[in-house]
């Protein structure tokens, strides 16, 4: 992640033991695969930015993009990315339209509109309904800084291509429905960040 301070997800041996109990499929692929370790930005505002920048592109090219930002305009902070050009943070390798998002979510944050600290306040629910009210954040983006930067413990996120494509793999479906997903992330809960961890894990296998 370069000069992004970073961290693993933090869990251990107990949520491991009590979401086997919970899932036979998942318990069986958790023995198999050992403990699945999973880096995290514990600050929410270049969480956020790292999310974005992930949004409908695959996990390498996101990457990319993301060393070049890092590169080119330094310190992923709100009063710097709010300092830039759209066009500089567009020659990233982002769309106008993801730079345009998250140089206006910069300025908000840097002008004090927008305050992504008070989200630890809040519960899971209403945290994403504030994320998605910023420009250019929807559901997947929201829960996903949930989990990579506010380390939640319970999310499963329906728009994560990988993530379903986990559970296909996981339970031998054909195909994954929206009831059958909310099922199994029932069936996880409140451990479904968990079951999200090995799940991406399974569908790159």
């Amino acid at each position: 992640m370069g000069g992004v301070k970073t961290k693993f997800f933090n869990y251990g041996q107990e949520e491991i033991d009590t979401l086997k109990s919970m899932d036979k499929e998942l318990g069986t692929a958790m023995e198999r695969l050992g403990k699945v370790e999973r880096l995290i930005i514990p600050d929410l505002f270049t969480a956020l930015m790292h999310a974005m920048v992930s949004q409908l592109i695959s996990a390498k090219a996101a990457h990319t993009i993301w060393q070049r930002m890092l590169d080119k305009l330094g310190e992923i902070s709100p009063q710097n990315i709010a300092g830039q050009t759209v066009e500089t943070i567009q020659s990233c390798g982002v769309t106008m339209k993801k730079a345009s998002s998250m140089l206006a979510i910069a300025e908000k944050i840097a002008q004090g509109e927008f305050r992504l600290d008070e989200l630890h306040q809040l519960p899971d629910k209403e945290a994403i309904r504030q994320l998605v009210s910023l420009k250019g954040v929807g559901e997947w983006t929201a829960e996903m800084l949930l989990i990579h930067g506010m380390e939640r413990h319970d999310v499963v996120s329906w728009g994560d291509i990988a993530i379903r494509r986990g559970m296909i793999k996981l339970y031998g479906l054909p195909a994954l429905t929206k009831e059958q997903f909310e099922e199994y992330r029932k069936r996880y809960s409140p451990l479904g960040s968990i079951a999200s961890i090995y799940l991406w894990q399974i569908s790159f296998e």
